[in-house]
């Protein structure tokens, strides 16, 4: 339990629905659409697309989607992969000629065909109650109208914003400006686009005007994409997968998603003695660092739409040898030499209703703005995906037309003796895994209640050196730069975490990051 005296927040306790988001607009249109008679889908919709309005940074509907559901009177766990293709003109050869050596982060390369909007009339068809032209009202409304620029979005926004591009300016700027907090943002576009979708369904998205509109700014911009790249686009339902963790077992969304990084990391974790550590003190940070470096090796190598090799990333014995492979007292330089011998052969909403249906679902324009660009007529803005491809010719996960990147993005579940108990997601791009690997042994190892495991300090070690949060100690900090670490106090909070606890009770219980604008609201 939480000092009431110092600052932070308390979980949601309800009985009837809860929502955890990042952004209480979307919050509250999720709860108002289960009082309103929709179930959880229509409810993630109904939030998830207003997120776009909401958060236009990092979401949209020009981006993709990764969903797990589980139905009502169910603890089957159902994975819906709403990630778009390259269009069918991509090649790495042509890319290669140009002498990249990585598909860029930003302008016209990098992006692929949006597929959540194909995910979201798939969910509504198949499991919501209340049909699209109620879930999409409300967003369309506020797309309308406008919504006030909250706090963490202006900080984000202008982080992102010099990366905006052509036509996107136009739709993203105020004046030419970046927006300040409580400045409102309009996109009457997007209301008009979201209203065919409520009349029409995904041809109103993925044909007619709104896909000619894309098409033809896409092309003008030097892209190969084109009208049939748009009309083939297709969600998929599979099959998740997952790994046990002491009692509980992780559900991850199957590749393209990483998912099966956060259950590689936790299984080299299993060979540390976590419980023995200081939850925040160095060599925790250390271990967690050190598993993630490898297990992020092991994303980069086998991580694909195919993913031949995803059994080896998950077995026990690959994830002993690459314990083995961690020294306690100094940081590795670099993974992949020490991992040659083993391996031879990145906006988040979740909300549960009365009948326990629950739905975890990530929803991502992948960068600040994606690719930075934007269609010219109803400012659709364009997600980089396609930097999830790399140009290592030969590599399952090598650039091609039709085909899906790896993505960060993925949604989680835990399981207990059989029985959700929890979908949870993290956003934060790459630190996704670990920020699902972290949660889980913040409450496993260390006994913390789930909005104590979210409000935790954050630390991680990715392409840019150890990045560490304000709530770490100083001494911390210097005792990891002491083992090797190449340490810096992280600019922005890392990642934000939503969860939702169905309690034995049964009684829905939200947790929401305090390093985002958002909540946890129930009914």
């Amino acid at each position: 339990m939480r000092d009431f005296q110092r600052p932070g927040r308390s979980a949601v306790y309800a009985s009837n629905g809860v929502c955890a988001t990042s952004h209480p607009l979307a919050a509250k249109v999720a709860i108002e659409t289960l009082e309103a008679g929709g179930n959880a889908v229509d409810a993630a919709i109904a939030g998830a697309v207003l997120l776009g309005i909401c958060e236009p940074q990092m979401t949209g509907i020009g981006g993709d989607c990764f969903v797990l559901l589980k139905p009502a009177g169910e603890d089957r766990v159902i994975a819906l992969n709403g990630s778009g293709r390259a269009p069918a003109g991509l090649s790495a050869a042509a890319l290669r000629e140009r002498q990249l050596g990585a598909v860029p982060l930003r302008g016209i390369d990098p992006v692929t065909i949006p597929g959540a909007m194909d995910a979201f009339c798939r969910l509504s068809a198949d499991w919501g109650k209340l049909g699209l032209d109620r879930v999409l009202a409300p967003a369309i409304r506020y797309a309308d109208e406008g919504v006030p620029v909250a706090p963490r979005v202006a900080f984000d926004w202008a982080e992102d914003g010099p990366a905006l591009m052509g036509d996107a300016r136009r739709f993203y700027l105020l004046d030419g400006q970046i927006p300040r907090a409580g400045q409102i943002f309009r996109a009457p576009g997007q209301a008009e686009v979201l209203r065919r979708i409520a009349r029409q369904g995904r041809s109103g998205f993925y044909e007619g005007e709104v896909a000619e509109d894309m098409v033809a700014s896409l092309q003008a911009l030097g892209g190969s994409h084109t009208l049939d790249d748009f009309a083939a686009t297709s969600c998929t339902y599979t099959d998740p997968i997952s790994g046990p963790y002491k009692g509980i077992e992780l559900v991850e969304h199957p590749p393209n998603g990483q998912g099966a990084t956060a259950i590689l990391m936790l299984n080299i974790l299993k060979h540390f003695d976590l419980t023995a550590m200081d939850p925040f003190g160095t060599q925790r940070a250390h271990i967690e660092a050190e598993a993630a470096k490898l297990a992020y090796d092991a994303r980069n190598r086998f991580i694909a739409e195919a993913a031949p090799c995803l059994d080896h990333m998950l077995s026990d014995e690959t994830a002993a040898k690459l314990a083995a492979l961690i020294d306690p007292k100094r940081a590795m330089a670099q993974a992949a030499p020490l991992t040659e011998a083993v391996h031879k052969d990145t906006i988040y909403i979740t909300v549960a209703d009365r009948d326990r249906m629950a739905v975890s679902l990530i929803y991502s324009i992948f960068w600040g703005f994606g690719s930075g660009l934007a269609s010219a007529k109803f400012g659709i803005n364009f997600q980089n995906r396609g930097a999830g491809f790399t140009l290592e010719e030969g590599h399952p996960n090598e650039a091609g037309g039709g085909k899906r990147p790896m993505h960060t993005i993925i949604p989680g579940m835990l399981k207990k003796d059989g029985r959700v108990i929890m979908p949870f997601g993290v956003m934060g791009g790459a630190y996704q895994p670990c920020g699902h690997a972290r949660f889980v042994t913040n409450m496993v190892d260390y006994g913390l209640e789930a909005q104590d495991a979210i409000d935790a300090p954050r630390c991680f070690s990715g392409a840019e050196g150890m990045m560490v949060e304000t709530g770490y100690s100083p001494q911390v900090g210097a005792e990891l730069a002491q083992m090797g670490h190449q340490v810096a106090i992280s600019p922005e909070p890392i990642g934000g975490a939503q969860s939702i606890l169905i309690d034995d009770s049964g009684i829905l219980i939200g947790a929401s990051d305090p390093r985002k604008d958002g909540c946890a609201l129930g009914y």
